[in-house]
């Protein structure tokens, strides 16, 4: 009898101690600008949701995405693997043949963070922009490790806030009786934003799901995977959130017509600001929700983005799909847009909260990035993490808690689009390498950035034996993946 209950009440220590594993939720907004949140400076854009997040939790100064674009960043994040040795290393179609293929699959092979913390007990749901394979492969996001999915599986279907579908587990969900197809001119003629939307936005969409999910398994721990897609153009935000900002900001520039892709709107800055407070909204619902079940004090929360804000086009005058960064000062004099490796295109906000473990208002300036977060989710959730994994990343658990952490490697990014770009930072100094796709690849450059945030001066000249440090780093370390190819490279 004895041994019996000492049999059960091991067992229910053993319950107890699985249900204070924290739950997790991850939000990964989509081409969020480094300065573009309160928290980090912005001045114009209303964000309380999320600076009430980094006010209650600890912000990230240095803080960079695996990739400058969609596709890879998703992968290095999911997978813990840097682009040096991820799956995907760029943003391509998977051949599916069809009008929205989906982007390139994982394979079965691969291992993500889902798929740990489901072996670890935990219910997984991710509702949002997913981009990693599609249905019919083996990339989808149910054969991935989530229970639940919800959104855009191909990020095409993702530029258009009024799709004619949404993906629902591995099944399409019809939301809209036609679609707005995401990229439209109006060269000529009055500009109405109204003529760009049907019934069903999809964010909202997306969000009602997200929160059944919270609703149906706050009981035990869940770990809920939330890649938002704004603000990623096309501009088709709420017009309560645009009649908030004022109409003067678009007197100067006046409507933008599409001339830089994605849809026309009739006042540019304030739809692309209320993207990004509609973007806030939904974070202020999803904690509401922990409130609700009073889940807060044992979640954990991670706010960040994909990668940097939209890059210029070929007119000057605004930003693909007419963004102005400029005017909204959206990288905070960082160089470089979403697709570069320098700063603006890869240091992104990045806020955690953690009750009980993160101190209130604190500030880390670790030089951290997203292979970090599969060993630093997996560990709070006592989840194991096989050797064989061999996951790039550092636990950040210690850091989180006010404790010192070291890094051991240097941060690698190889990135097979827009010509081809490699960048390797180690501690304050950052090597970028250009064109690396191209017959004429650029030459190695060098940045010191606690002087040189902004990335103005090459100092590569004056440091060789640096540049040739960082260089043998990368070369040691990398694998070439022969689906995004690079030939520089590849030879050797």
């Amino acid at each position: 009898m004895r041994l019996l209950i000492s049999f059960i009440l091991g067992l229910m220590v053993s319950a107890a101690a699985q249900d204070a594993r924290p739950n997790i939720v991850f939000i990964l907004a989509d081409d969020l600008g480094y300065g573009e949140l309160g928290c980090y400076g912005q001045e114009k854009i209303r964000t309380p949701n999320i600076d009430r997040l980094a006010a209650e939790g600890m912000r990230f100064t240095q803080h960079y995405t695996g990739a400058p674009v969609c596709a890879p960043a998703r992968c290095v994040l999911l997978t813990g693997k840097h682009l040096a040795h991820a799956e995907i290393r760029g943003n391509r179609d998977s051949g599916n043949g069809r009008v929205f293929p989906g982007q390139w699959p994982l394979t079965a092979e691969a291992v993500t963070l889902a798929e740990v913390l489901q072996s670890a007990g935990y219910t997984t749901g991710a509702f949002g922009k997913w981009g990693l394979g599609p249905s019919n492969t083996t990339g989808s996001p149910i054969k991935q490790g989530f229970d639940r999915y919800y959104g855009y599986n191909c990020q095409r279907n993702a530029h258009s806030y009024y799709p004619h579908f949404l993906d629902s587990n591995e099944r399409e969900q019809v939301i809209n009786p036609g679609l707005i197809p995401g990229h439209q001119r109006k060269p000529e003629g009055p500009i109405t934003a109204e003529d760009y939307r049907l019934k069903n936005y999809a964010p909202d969409m997306i969000l009602n799901e997200a929160v059944t999910f919270i609703d149906q398994h706050h009981e035990k721990p869940f770990f809920l995977y939330l890649p938002f897609v704004e603000p990623h153009v096309a501009i088709q935000s709420p017009q309560e959130w645009i009649d908030r900002y004022p109409e003067s900001w678009d007197v100067e520039k006046g409507p933008y017509r599409g001339q830089n892709g994605y849809l026309p709107h009739p006042r540019p800055r304030a739809a692309y600001a209320a993207m990004i407070s509609d973007l806030d909204e939904h974070v202020g619902t999803i904690l509401a929700k922990l409130d609700e079940h009073r889940l807060t004090d044992n979640t954990l929360v991670v706010f960040t983005s994909d990668n940097g804000t939209t890059h210029p086009g070929n007119d000057s005058e605004f930003h693909i799909g007419g963004a102005d960064a400029t005017f909204f000062a959206s990288t905070r004099n960082l160089r470089g847009w979403k697709g570069s490796v320098y700063e603006g295109g890869i240091r992104v906000p990045c806020i955690v909260k953690w009750p009980g473990k993160i101190e209130p208002g604190s500030v880390s300036e670790l030089p951290s990035y997203f292979p970090d977060w599969f060993p630093t989710l997996a560990k709070a959730a006592q989840a194991e993490q096989p050797a064989s994994l061999a996951l790039d990343g550092i636990d950040l658990t210690p850091m989180l808690q006010g404790k010192e952490v070291s890094r051991p490697d240097p941060l690698f990014w190889e990135f097979a689009g827009y010509r081809g770009q490699i960048a390797i930072r180690e501690g304050s100094w950052k090597a970028v390498r250009q064109g690396v796709r191209t017959k004429n690849p650029g030459e190695w450059e060098l940045y010191k950035l606690d002087t040189d945030p902004s990335e103005a001066t090459d100092v590569a000249m004056n440091h060789p034996d640096i540049v040739k440090r960082l260089e043998t780093a990368y070369l040691e370390t990398r694998i070439p993946e022969p689906d995004f190819p690079l030939p520089l490279y590849d030879r050797r």
